[in-house]
C-alpha cells in the first residue's frame, strides 16, 4: 500500500497512513499496530508474536504464540478457546463450560456443579452435585454409582446392585431375586 503520510514522535513511535485509510502504529519494542480504514478493526501485533485483533462488531481474538491458542471474546460475552491439540473450550456468560477434548468427547460443566460427559462412542456420563454419577451405555445399558452401591440396568429389566459392602443383588425380570456376599457366596435365591 502506498504511504499517504508518515510521522516520527520522539519517544520513536513511527505512524503511517496509508492511501486506503489505514493506520500502521510501529512502537520502539517491535509491537505495532494497524488501524483499518473503517476505524473499528484493529490488530496489534506484539513484540512477543501474540496477535490481538478487535473486529467492528466487538469481537476480540487474541492468539497466544508460544501457547498456539487462541481466545475469542464476543461481544454477547461468549469466549471461546482453542488449543493446538484441538481442544476447544466454551465459557458461556451463565458460568457453563463447554470443553471439546481432541477425541471428540465432549464435557459440560453447569453453573450448578452439574457435569455430563458425551464420548465419541454415544456413553454419556452424568455426574450430580452429591457425586452420584449416571452412566448411559450405547448398548442400552445403564449404570447409577452412589457413596452407598452401584447399580446396573440392562436392557432386558435385569437390575444388578453392588453395595458397598460387597454384598450383590440381582433382580431378574421373572421376579427372581439372587444375593451373594462379599465373597461370592449365594445367600438368597428365590427361583420362581
Amino acid at each position: 500500500e502506498e504511504i499517504q503520510r508518515e510521522t516520527a514522535y520522539p519517544d520513536g513511535k513511527v505512524e503511517k497512513v496509508l492511501k486506503n485509510g489505514c493506520h500502521l502504529i510501529f512502537f520502539p519494542n517491535g509491537t505495532w499496530k494497524k488501524v483499518g480504514s473503517d476505524g473499528k478493526t484493529v490488530t496489534i501485533t506484539f513484540f512477543n508474536g501474540d496477535v490481538k485483533q478487535v473486529m467492528p462488531d466487538q469481537t476480540v481474538i487474541y492468539y497466544y504464540a508460544d501457547a498456539k491458542t487462541t481466545h475469542t471474546t464476543y461481544s454477547d460475552g461468549l469466549e471461546v478457546l482453542q488449543f493446538s491439540n484441538g481442544q476447544i473450550e466454551k465459557h458461556y456468560p451463565d458460568g457453563k463450560k463447554e470443553i471439546t477434548f481432541p477425541d471428540q468427547t465432549i464435557k459440560n460443566l453447569f453453573t450448578d456443579g452439574q457435569e455430563e460427559s458425551i464420548f465419541p462412542d454415544g456413553t454419556i456420563v452424568r455426574v450430580q452435585r452429591d457425586g452420584s454419577k449416571t452412566i448411559e451405555f450405547n448398548n442400552g445399558q445403564r449404570e447409577l454409582h452412589t457413596s452407598q452401591f452401584k447399580r446396573r440396568e440392562y436392557p432386558d429389566g435385569t437390575v444388578k446392585t453392588v453395595y458397598v459392602n460387597g454384598q450383590q443383588e440381582t433382580k431378574y425380570v421373572s421376579g427372581r431375586v439372587r444375593v451373594k456376599d462379599k465373597d461370592g457366596n449365594i445367600i438368597m435365591d428365590t427361583k420362581l
